[in-house]
C-alpha cells in the first residue's frame, strides 16, 4: 500500500479530529476536502473534481463515497475500509445516496460538521447536498476543523517538508544554470520541473509561475513562452514538493544588466524579508509578520509597489493552488505555534517604472523562532 505516515500517525490524528468534533457537539464530519482525507486516511487523488465525500463519525467510523475510478486507488493509498460507489449516469445523485448511506449508520438527526468551503464540493453540489438533508440532519460549517489540525507538523510531516525545501532550492539551481539572454522560458521551466521530479518529488498543487518582461510583475501562471531579451528581469516563484508538501521560493533575477533602482528593490525586499522572519515567532499573532514586512517596506519608499499580504501557511495540498491557512496580512490574530510551516513573499511590482522585484523563502516555527527551510543565498543573481 501507498500510505506514507504509519497507522498510529493516521489514528492519532483522526483521535484528535473527533475530540474537536465532540468539543464542537458535533456527531460526524463530511469532508469534500482532499487535503482532509490525505491527512486523516493517506487517500490520495484527483477524483475529488466530481462529488465525493470521506464521513468520519464521533466513533472512529469512516466510509468513502466516490466513484469506481477512484476504488483501487482508495484501497492501495489509504486505512479507508469501507468504500461505496456511486455510478455515473443522468439520473445519479450521490448526495441522496450520501444521505442513505448515512442513515444506515444512524446519523438522522444528528449534528453533521461539513467541509463547505472546499475546491472538493461545487456550489450545486453544496445546494444539492443542502436539499438531501434538509430535514434529515443539521449540517453545521466545520470548514476550518482539520485544516487547523493540519497546520501544524508532525515530526514525520516537517521530513516531507525538508525534503520539499531541497527540492526547491535544486529547481532554483536549475533555473539559474539556464537563465541568460535568449534563453527560453520552456527552458527554463522545464530544467525546474526536472530538478524535482528527478529528486523523487511531486507535481505542485498549482503551476510555477514565470514572467520576464513586462510579465515579470505578474505573480500569476499565465500560458504563452517568451525568450529573455538582453537586458531583462525573470520573476519566479516555485514549490519543491514531496508527499504533497510544499516548500515555495520567490525571485526575481537579472538578465545582462541591472539599473540601480533595481538593486534598491532588491535590497528593500531582503530587509523586509528578514525583518517579517524574525517577526515570526510562537504565541505571537501573523499578523504582525505583515506589519513588519509593510513598515520596512513604506520607509523606504515602496508602499505603492508592495502587496496587501505577504505569504500564507504551506503543508499538503492539491490542486488547484498550493496556499494554506492562515494568510499573513495586517490584523490576522492567529498566533504562530511550533510546527506551522510558512511562505513568506516579499514582492515589489512597480507599474511606472516598470520594474518588478520578489524575494521569498518557507520557514518553520520553532519553540523560540522560525528557522528558514532554504539554504538558497538571497544576493540578487545577475545573469
Amino acid at each position: 500500500m501507498a500510505i506514507h505516515f504509519t497507522p498510529d500517525e493516521l489514528a492519532g490524528r483522526r483521535a484528535a479530529a473527533i475530540a474537536e468534533m465532540k468539543r464542537r457537539g458535533l456527531d460526524g464530519l463530511l469532508m469534500f476536502r482532499q487535503e482532509s482525507m490525505y491527512y486523516l486516511s493517506g487517500y490520495d487523488t484527483f477524483g475529488y473534481v466530481f462529488f465525493q465525500c470521506l464521513y468520519l463519525g464521533s466513533d472512529d467510523r469512516m466510509v468513502l463515497l466516490t466513484r469506481a475510478p477512484d476504488l483501487l486507488q482508495a484501497e492501495h493509498t489509504s486505512v479507508i475500509e469501507d468504500i461505496r460507489i456511486w455510478v455515473d449516469g443522468p439520473d445519479a445523485q450521490p448526495a441522496q445516496e450520501l444521505k442513505a448511506l448515512l442513515a444506515g449508520l444512524g446519523a438522522a438527526g444528528k449534528k453533521l460538521g461539513v467541509e463547505w468551503d472546499s475546491y472538493g464540493l461545487t456550489a450545486r453540489n453544496g445546494q444539492r447536498l443542502s436539499a438531501a438533508f434538509d430535514g434529515f440532519a443539521a449540517l453545521i460549517d466545520a470548514s476550518d476543523l482539520v485544516t487547523r489540525l493540519r497546520a501544524i507538523k508532525s515530526p514525520a510531516e516537517l521530513v516531507y517538508v525538508r525534503e520539499a525545501a531541497r527540492l526547491a532550492d535544486a529547481a532554483l539551481d536549475a533555473a539559474h544554470a539556464e537563465i541568460r539572454p535568449n534563453a527560453f522560458e520552456g527552458d527554463i521551466l522545464a530544467a525546474m520541473h526536472g530538478a524535482v521530479f528527478r529528486g523523487g518529488g511531486d507535481d505542485p498543487a498549482n503551476e510555477f509561475i514565470i514572467g520576464s518582461g513586462a510579465d515579470a510583475l505578474l505573480c500569476r501562471y499565465k500560458t504563452g513562452r517568451r525568450h529573455l531579451s538582453p537586458v531583462d528581469q525573470l520573476t519566479l516563484e516555485f514549490a519543491g514538493t514531496y508527499r504533497h508538501y510544499h516548500a515555495c521560493l520567490m525571485r526575481t533575477i537579472g538578465v545582462g544588466r541591472v539599473d540601480p533602482r533595481l538593486r534598491d528593490m532588491h535590497s528593500a525586499a531582503q530587509d523586509a524579508l528578514f525583518a517579517a522572519e524574525e517577526a515570526l515567532k510562537p504565541g505571537a499573532p501573523i499578523g504582525q509578520v505583515f506589519d513588519a514586512h509593510a513598515r520596512t517596506l513604506d520607509a523606504r519608499g515602496y508602499r505603492h509597489a508592495r502587496m496587501n499580504a505577504c505569504g500564507y501557511g504551506l503543508g499538503t495540498t492539491f490542486a488547484p493552488n498550493w496556499m494554506d491557512w492562515p494568510m499573513f496580512y495586517t490584523g490576522n490574530p492567529v498566533e504562530a505555534e511550533p510546527g506551522m510551516v510558512f511562505f513568506i513573499h516579499i514582492i515589489l511590482f512597480d507599474a511606472d517604472t516598470g520594474f518588478a522585484m520578489s524575494l521569498g523563502r518557507s520557514s518553520v516555527v520553532g519553540t523560540r523562532k522560525a528557522e528558514a527551510l532554504s539554504a538558497a543565498a538571497l544576493d540578487l543573481v545577475v545573469k
